[in-house]
């Protein structure tokens, strides 16, 4: 089992002056505790389930690249990319660059995009949902390419790129997450294209995570793709319990609960949890989560 940590809160105390450095402790106390990989959000807005539009909201690759400079283990991805926010020829040389200046420690997080707001209030054309999945898998296929130092024309369904040189080449090949669980056309684009699938825990829980798993095998056999080349990912709510004040309404875990429930996880066929918590700025978070990794890994 992988442990990782999502953060999507920015309104720091003394933001945004501290943003800066209270971003660059989380990345190195999340490095430090020898958590696997550190995610972030690829929205320009907050989303609803956390706050309102106006709480601050990091660039995501721009964050990521902050924190590549302060660690030098932790694997860095966006969970994910909406892939109308870039010109995905951009968007696949931004990845690149990640991964250099972080030594290979880049993934390409991707999905079809869904904040309609997001999109008419930055000026983004967003698409027909059909669309966006044609856009979609056009850039699952132009990143194998891209990523593989090949600059020939690429003619897809939506993209067409005379030529797509990515020099510097990455360190190594970002692995590619597509985020959400659409059993007709998500998931059948993780079998074809994909090294990782996420799902969310919250909805599906440990009995329903199964359900989505056969279906991505299903998908596998069909296009002729080893099932067990893929890893199997989550996106979880889970707060470590360090004594101090949580939001209303959030939960802390014992390490011992932890454990439990990333067990519970495992048995469904999860191997890499990505937790998203409500105290990322508490450094006592992570000496709890360096015992949970200690006792999942």
């Amino acid at each position: 089992m992988r442990l990782g940590l999502q953060v999507s809160r920015f309104t720091f105390e003394g933001a945004p002056a501290s943003t800066g450095a209270t971003w660059r402790a989380i990345a190195r106390d999340a490095d430090q505790a020898g958590l696997s990989s550190l995610w972030v959000m690829d929205h320009f807005f907050q989303i609803g389930v956390v706050g309102p539009p106006e709480l601050d909201m990091l660039e995501g690759y721009t964050a990521l690249a902050h924190a590549a400079a302060v660690t030098e283990r932790i694997e860095l991805g966006t969970l994910v990319t909406g892939v109308t926010y870039r010109h995905p020829g951009i968007l696949l040389k931004t990845v690149t660059t990640l991964d250099v200046l972080s030594g290979g420690r880049a993934w390409l997080g991707i999905g079809a995009a869904w904040n309609e707001w997001e999109h008419r209030g930055l000026g983004v054309p967003m698409p027909p949902l059909a669309e966006r999945f044609r856009l979609l898998e056009d850039t699952l296929r132009l990143a194998r390419q891209m990523f593989a130092d090949d600059d020939s024309p690429f003619d897809g369904e939506v993209l067409h790129l005379e030529r797509p040189l990515n020099h510097p080449q990455p360190v190594r090949t970002p692995p590619i997450m597509v985020g959400g669980g659409g059993e007709r056309k998500t998931l059948r684009l993780v079998a074809q294209y994909a090294d990782a699938c996420n799902l969310f825990d919250t909805g599906l829980g440990p009995e329903g995570i199964p359900r989505k798993l056969e279906v991505l095998l299903g998908h596998c056999e069909d296009v002729g793709r080893d099932y067990d080349e893929i890893s199997k990912s989550c996106l979880a709510a889970l707060t470590m319990d360090t004594g101090a004040a949580l939001p209303e309404g959030v939960t802390g875990h014992s390490v011992e609960q932890a454990v439990d429930r990333l067990g519970r996880l495992a048995e469904a066929g999860i191997d890499h949890v990505i937790c998203s918590t409500a105290n990322s700025t508490d450094p006592v978070a992570y000496e709890r989560f360096a015992e949970v990794v200690r006792r999942v890994g």
